[in-house]
């Protein structure tokens, strides 16, 4: 053999050895049945043959995917020790994807991928090979499976299943406090190197938040995070493969954190002092006004309850809880008098109702204020010394007498005189007649209690300052009775006196008369006018 030859041996070895150029060898291999067992044939010359049984081995073929060439890729080759080059046998292959995906020269079993292949789709392809006698058509060795096995590469990039989370987080929380986790998927295949191992990292979002590299947990990473300074934070987060070493393909997701509020602020009263004022005329229930303490907190963490706690308005005023405004109403609980007392003071408090406890050392979770309330004078109408007034008076007094006198006075600081009148619907006789500066209500007509027995007057008074603020009180007046009416007779009488009658001759109908007059309430005979002086004695008799 020259050197040509032996260079030329060692070049084929070494192809066929390449990974991509593997091939199947048909060899023999021993018959481990009993030669009992072993076919018997008869040879031309009739002696008997014996013919060991042929099995197949193989390395696995492994093919990368994704492959970029313009030719069609080499998988690897089939061969079989019965193969002595002539062309006298013929590869066959069946299964995955035989002749459309993968196809075999029959002559030399070189097998070929026509197009490319993705392990993600389908990460290995089962097939059948067949070696067969080209003239006879019958196998030389029994068909067998074999498969190709799709090596990865790093082809695809970690993605997370949301393009955006949202997370929450309670504010002041201690470093290390766990927010959120987010996880990445990598299709590429996770028992082949470092395709699908993926590493978290944080792109944005520090030095607030950090994250667990291998399971990407996000966390805080700064103590007292305060709410009320700032409540949002974007996170991006990367994932990326091949260990996060340099080359890894990396996907990102964004993390919308909220710092959720907890009771870490008081309440407070914007100012020391609240004025209020409210005229005295309010009545019981008015709303004076309100006073408010801020609370940084929201939601149940900024609820407040109001009260009064000290002042010398205690027992004149109320505070109620405005639930939807968190403001305290202060309300008018007695009537007030400007006369009597214009300044009150309260102390007023307002104090969470919902404390949590980690946070006493920023307390106390209250606050106070000083209200004061003004009353204003309101010009109030006279106000009569009785609701009422009755007055009696008998029926023959003179013209112009006094028969009583009302009262009034304007409760007002400044005390404006009081003018007084008669309301003429009351009186419209216009019997009775008032002093307008002193309320004396005298007589202007004569009274006749067989007229009218009562009167039921209004007297009105009205500042001279203020003519149209008035009041009114009823007067009544009741008339006693006098003996100021004679008897009278209901009809007139005749008596017929014959002209020869004795003296002494009883008058049957005159004396009746007589006594009946008598006996009537009230009476004497001086009283009994137009009778003559005769009927007088006769009456008498």
């Amino acid at each position: 053999m020259t050197i040509q030859q032996v260079l030329l041996l060692l070049l084929l070895w070494m192809w066929l050895l390449h990974p991509c150029r593997t091939e199947m060898l048909f060899r023999r291999t021993p018959d481990l049945r009993p030669r009992s067992s072993v076919g018997r044939t008869s040879g031309s010359d009739g002696k008997a043959l014996h013919r060991q049984k042929r099995g197949w081995m193989w390395n696995q073929f492994f093919l990368l995917e994704e492959y970029t060439g313009s030719d069609y890729q080499y998988v690897g080759k089939l061969h079989s020790d019965q193969d002595k080059g002539d062309g006298s046998l013929k590869y066959i292959l069946s299964g995955d994807g035989a002749g459309t995906l993968f196809i075999i020269d029959e002559k030399t079993g070189d097998i070929h991928a026509t197009r490319r292949i993705d392990r993600e789709e389908k990460a290995f392809y089962t097939l059948r090979a067949q070696a067969i006698n080209r003239r006879t058509l019958r196998p030389v060795e029994p068909e067998s499976e074999f498969v190709i096995k799709i090596h990865d590469i790093n082809d695809n990039e970690p993605t997370f299943p949301e393009e955006i989370y949202t997370a929450s987080v309670p504010e002041m929380s201690v470093v290390g406090t766990s927010v959120v986790q987010v996880t990445a998927t990598d299709a590429d295949d996770p028992s082949y190197g470092n395709s699908a191992r993926v590493i978290y990292s944080i792109l944005q979002g520090q030095p607030y938040f950090s994250v667990e590299p291998e399971t990407g947990i996000i966390r805080t990473a700064l103590p007292n995070m305060n709410r009320e300074n700032r409540e949002q934070y974007q996170v991006v987060i990367q994932a990326k493969d091949m260990g996060g070493q340099m080359g890894g393909l990396s996907g990102t997701t964004t993390v919308n954190i909220t710092l959720t509020d907890v009771n870490d602020n008081p309440p407070r009263f914007p100012q020391s002092t609240i004025h209020l004022r409210i005229p005295e005329s309010s009545p019981v229930g008015t709303a004076i006004g309100s006073v408010k303490a801020t609370d940084a907190d929201t939601g149940k963490n900024a609820e407040v309850e109001y009260r009064i706690i000290d002042g010398d308005g205690t027992d004149m005023f109320d505070i109620v809880t405005q639930k939807d405004t968190q403001e305290g109403i202060i309300t008018v609980r007695k009537p007030l008098d400007y006369e009597t007392r214009r300044l009150y003071t309260l102390k007023v408090e307002a104090e969470n109702t919902h404390v949590d406890p980690r946070f006493y050392y920023l307390g106390p979770f209250k606050d106070t204020t000083i209200v004061k309330i003004s009353v204003e004078d309101v010009d109030e109408p006279p106000v009569f010394s009785r609701s009422s007034y009755l007055f009696e008076v008998h029926e023959d007094i003179e013209l112009g007498t006094i028969i009583g006198t009302v009262m009034a006075r304007d409760p007002d600081s400044a005390s404006s005189p009081i003018r007084f009148s008669l309301d003429r619907h009351t009186d419209l006789d216009r019997i009775f007649n008032i002093h307008s500066g002193n309320g004396s209500i005298y007589t202007s007509k004569p009274l006749d209690r067989e007229i009218s027995q009562w009167h039921n007057l209004s007297v009105i008074a009205a500042e001279i300052n203020n003519p149209k603020d008035t009041t009114r009180v009823p007067v009544y007046v009741r008339i006693l009775d006098v003996n100021d009416n004679a008897p009278q007779f209901a009809v007139f009488y005749d008596t017929f006196v014959c002209e020869n009658a004795r003296a002494g001759q009883w008058l049957a109908t005159l004396f009746d008369y007589c006594k009946a007059l008598i006996f009537l309430p009230g009476f004497h005979w001086s009283n009994v006018l137009g009778f003559p002086a005769v009927v007088t004695a006769l009456c008498h008799c």
